[in-house]
């Protein structure tokens, strides 16, 4: 059987060559050409993927990448995997799905099965994808369904296999197909009762995180008043053995997921008159953060950040990945320079930023902040430089520093 992969970013490329391991014939489409071209040469910025699981996969004829939509026409069935951001005003941006639909009704065939991944607002399968699919295509006996990706980048715990997969169709044939196609590569899989839950499920496992971050945010700023670490409180807090989940105060939320996610659920509730506040003010605290942990650090150091070398350790959004998604440490270099403070940034995973590279740590500098402390770097040049260092890291462990949040 062959499937077709929509989108071969984060979700759909390691999608791809598990479904292919599995024993599929697979194909990955992506508009992006020059994505293909690497591809074809095993070239890939996902951390759950190797160049050798793709040249293997490709040397035994079970997974092939193309930009040209007509070349998944023999499949059955279709994943979209394409990103779902936000628009400026943090409505859903749906462009990238409208087109996956329109590319898919230009191949889909009588009895094809539709699988959306990408995350999206309550309703999108039934409202969104069929209608176009449907209009475009004359095809009114495709089958859809939805598995809402949960991919954690560089996670070495959970990752496609084991992570359980919570899925829906619109009919009981395409649920149970949907079923067929990913229990040849999940162990663990969920039917639910219609579409519209699984896709809720998304949303509101991520708001759930978005909102404690902004709670622990806010906590934060009163630990600061009274003169403590709010990590502190936290850490004694989770000694208790029931009816507590630690969540620990930093600069802000980043990557695809925590940053988008909730919008969409604000999204969905307004679809049906509901105002949600609670979700729009997690939305207003965490997106607040960088300017205010950056006018923190300013009073940290004498109440003036002109012409001080203030260095950051880690600019991705999460620990030991490439990923700059919604990073919020880029927002707080933007704050820091608007404070006068001249800022330097180390990542490994990262070579260049908006026109500037990323500098080995320098212990002559007038404050280190660690905001993401990656694995690869060690921090013993700043410890043995006796260097002034704020950790901002969203992290319980313990740098060498006290938290500064």
């Amino acid at each position: 059987m062959k499937v077709s992969i929509v989108g071969l970013g984060y979700v759909g490329l390691p999608i791809a060559v598990h479904a292919a391991e599995a024993g599929y014939t697979v194909g990955g489409f992506d508009i992006d050409s020059n994505k293909i071209s690497q591809l074809e040469s095993g070239i890939s910025d996902s951390p759950e993927v190797s160049p050798d699981q793709i040249l293997s996969l490709k040397a035994k004829g079970k997974l092939f990448f193309s930009s040209n939509i007509s070349d998944h026409k023999d499949s059955s069935i279709y994943v979209i995997a394409v990103p779902t951001p936000l628009e400026k005003n943090n409505n859903p941006d749906l462009s990238y799905l409208r087109n996956a639909c329109k590319l898919l009704a230009k191949v889909v065939k009588s009895g094809d099965l539709v699988i959306n991944e990408s995350t999206s607002y309550i309703g999108t399968l039934r409202n969104l994808i069929k209608p176009i699919i449907e209009e475009l295509s004359g095809l009114l006996d495709l089958r859809y369904a939805v598995a809402p990706e949960r991919i954690d980048p560089g996670n070495k715990d959970w990752n496609i296999k084991n992570t359980p997969r919570n899925i829906s169709g619109l009919t009981d044939q395409a649920t149970s197909d949907t079923v067929t196609f990913y229990s040849g590569f999940c162990d663990s899989i969920n039917t639910l009762s219609k579409p519209e839950v699984a896709e809720a499920a998304k949303l509101f496992e991520n708001t759930f995180r978005h909102i404690n971050i902004a709670l622990v945010n806010e906590f934060s700023e009163i630990a600061s008043k009274f003169d403590f670490s709010a990590n502190d409180a936290i850490i004694a807090a989770g000694t208790k053995p029931f009816g507590f989940m630690p969540f620990y105060p930093s600069i802000g939320v980043g990557g695809h997921c925590i940053p988008v996610d909730p919008s969409y659920l604000v999204f969905s509730a307004e679809q049906v008159g509901i105002d949600s506040k609670f979700v729009n003010l997690a939305n207003q605290i965490n997106f607040s953060r960088p300017k205010i942990v950056a006018d923190r650090i300013r009073i940290q150091l004498g109440g003036d950040l002109v012409d001080k070398r203030v260095q950051i350790a880690g600019i991705t959004y999460k620990s030991n990945i490439a990923d700059l998604r919604e990073s919020p440490a880029l927002e707080l270099i933007t704050e820091l320079k608007s404070l006068g403070a001249k800022v330097l940034w180390f990542d490994p995973y990262v070579e260049t930023y908006n026109g500037e590279r990323s500098h080995p740590l320098d212990p002559n500098i007038d404050l280190g902040i660690i905001v993401i402390p990656h694995n690869a770097i060690d921090f013993a040049i700043w410890k043995k430089s006796n260097t002034r260092v704020i950790d901002l890291s969203a992290n319980p462990r313990n740098f060498g520093w006290p938290k500064f949040l």
